[in-house]
């Protein structure tokens, strides 16, 4: 195997033995099959010259199946695959491609006939390291892109246009012809469309469930049973309320789900109590003393421990071998009685901790706080705004974020939207005016308010140029997701970002260089160093 798709790459490299998230090696092959199988359906859709739907969600769904930490299950994967290629064959046929290679050969083959078909289509398979460096960037950008729309899709929302740039761009990938010229424009061109299509989610899940409102979370426990909910799918997060409504068992949120408390169609529900626990990587301890059942809705997975892998449950794209996986029907409707009774039958959660911490500063909620903002700008006592967004993980280098957090002067403001604000979105940072120190849009789904935030400001400063802001960028990374939003930024003009705790792997020095070069992205030093350059009036530094 080799994938070098997150931040925690073996050795800052790639895994090759096993996946730093517990990815095998025989399923990061048919990983690879599987996303190789998308490109080959896109070059079909491209020479065909159709926009079909079963097209463009089994392109999304099993690209998002593909994400970090998302799906460990080879044989569900294998029936992506086989159904991936049935759909590939039939638009063949219908559209007289006589010219492509015939995927019916493989339809039959057993596992590990696919896997051996695997280990020549892999990230390696292009022995060009710049090419292959600019194809991986682009697939992954794509596959971020997915995971929104996949979102979006399920609320009901689609746009074409995305659907057809990342058919585009997935038959690049597989283009020899097209060098490293063309495959940049093709990077810089997924910015745009990952603007799009972060904005088409918005657009579902604030007419879907109204915009989010500045809220205090619960961070403790009752006395009820309960059954914790974690990933980022909204829709199933308004399933499970209603079936629990009445039933006597408490909701908790976890991790990217933390945005929830913010939405006013959920806050209705008196069962619906809060968040437990941090980010996706310290389920392990938090599962096990949640004692209730655990809905994992979408990546963020990490392999099950005995403790509690009898009591946890994945849906949509997550998979784990021996864990029980909740189907959708033909009406994309979910039953969770299954976990509801099993929630009845188990203690209360263990109280971990106490307190409350304040989120909800999407673009609306931000911009009804605009005027007392911009006199705080204008006034002084703000000076600076970070954008801290991005994602958490276990490498003791993210203690650089907190660090970061808790050294920042007095006047100077986080926005942020991810995982990564758990490294300091419960430290006592005060507030400015009554404007709270840490602002935090949501998911990293809800970074596109980070961007809107910025152009609004961008508006009412009367600027030319988005980096003429007193905002500084100090982002996070882990997954595919963050690569589209990085991608987004660039697009809007933005530069000088700051990207840790490591840059990614898949960059190679001439790639690298051109990002540099051309909009001034580099990686975090030392706490001390950074708030040197980002901060180099502040006195005492």
């Amino acid at each position: 195997m080799f994938c070098y798709q997150c931040q925690e790459a073996a050795k800052g490299t790639g895994c090759t033995l096993a996946g730093v998230c517990g990815k095998k090696e025989d399923v990061a092959g048919i990983q690879d099959l599987l996303i190789y199988l998308t490109k080959g359906m896109a070059v079909c859709a491209e020479k065909a010259e159709i926009n079909d739907e079963k097209v463009n969600h089994f392109i999304t769904e099993a690209l998002f199946t593909t994400i970090t930490n998302a799906n460990f299950d080879k044989e569900d994967i294998a029936a992506r695959i086989r159904e991936g290629l049935e759909l590939r064959e039939a638009i063949k046929l219908k559209n007289n491609l006589k010219d492509l290679p015939d995927a019916a050969t493989w339809m039959g083959h057993s596992m590990i006939e696919l896997e051996t078909k695997s280990m020549v289509v892999g990230v390696l398979s292009t022995e060009n390291e710049d090419i292959r460096s600019l194809r991986e960037l682009l697939t992954y950008g794509v596959k971020g892109m997915a995971a929104y729309a996949h979102h979006a899709i399920q609320l009901g929302y689609e746009d074409e246009k995305v659907f057809a740039f990342m058919r585009k761009a997935l038959a690049a990938t597989l283009d020899d012809s097209l060098g490293a010229e063309e495959l940049t424009g093709l990077v810089l061109e997924c910015g745009k469309y990952a603007v799009d299509v972060m904005a088409l989610l918005d657009k579902a899940n604030t007419q879907s469930y109204g915009n989010p409102e500045m809220t205090e979370v619960n961070i403790g426990v009752r006395n009820n049973p309960g059954i914790l909910i974690s990933g980022h799918d909204l829709k199933d997060m308004e399933a499970l309320l209603k079936q629990t409504e009445g039933t006597g068992v408490d909701v908790y949120t976890h991790s990217e789900m933390l945005p929830a408390n913010y939405y006013p169609a959920f806050k209705k529900y008196e069962h619906f109590v809060g968040n437990y626990g941090n980010a996706w990587w310290k389920q392990y301890k938090e599962f096990a003393s949640f004692n209730g059942p655990i809905l994992m809705t979408t990546n963020c997975l990490t392999p099950p421990k005995p403790a509690y892998k009898d009591r946890i449950y994945t849906t949509g794209v997550v998979g784990f071998k021996d864990v029980k996986h909740i189907h959708a029907d033909e009406n994309r409707k979910k039953e969770f009685s299954e976990i509801i009774e099993q929630a009845k039958k188990c203690p209360a959660p263990m109280e971990i901790e106490k307190g409350k911490i304040i989120g909800g500063f999407a673009h609306n909620q931000v911009m009804q706080l605009a005027d007392k903002i911009v006199d705080a700008v204008k006034s002084g006592v703000i000076r600076k705004f970070f954008v801290m967004a991005g994602c958490d993980g276990r490498m003791k280098s993210r203690d650089y974020y907190t660090e970061f957090a808790e050294k920042l002067p007095q006047d100077t403001v986080i926005l942020t939207a991810g995982c990564a604000k758990y490294r300091y979105n419960k430290l006592p940072l005060g507030d400015i005016n009554g404007i709270p120190r840490v602002l935090d849009a949501g998911q990293c789904n809800d970074s596109y308010s980070l961007a809107v935030i910025a152009l609004k400001l961008k508006e009412v400063f009367e600027m030319n140029d988005i980096n003429e802001l007193p905002i500084a960028y100090n982002i996070a990374w882990y997954e595919q997701k963050a690569v589209t939003v990085l991608l987004a930024l660039l697009h809007l003009g933005v530069k000088n970002i700051h990207l840790g705790p490591s840059l990614p792997a898949f960059l190679s020095p001439n790639v690298a260089k051109i990002l540099v070069d051309t909009f001034g992205i580099s990686g975090i030093g030392s706490v001390d160093e950074d708030m040197k350059l980002f901060m180099p009036k502040m006195a005492g530094v």
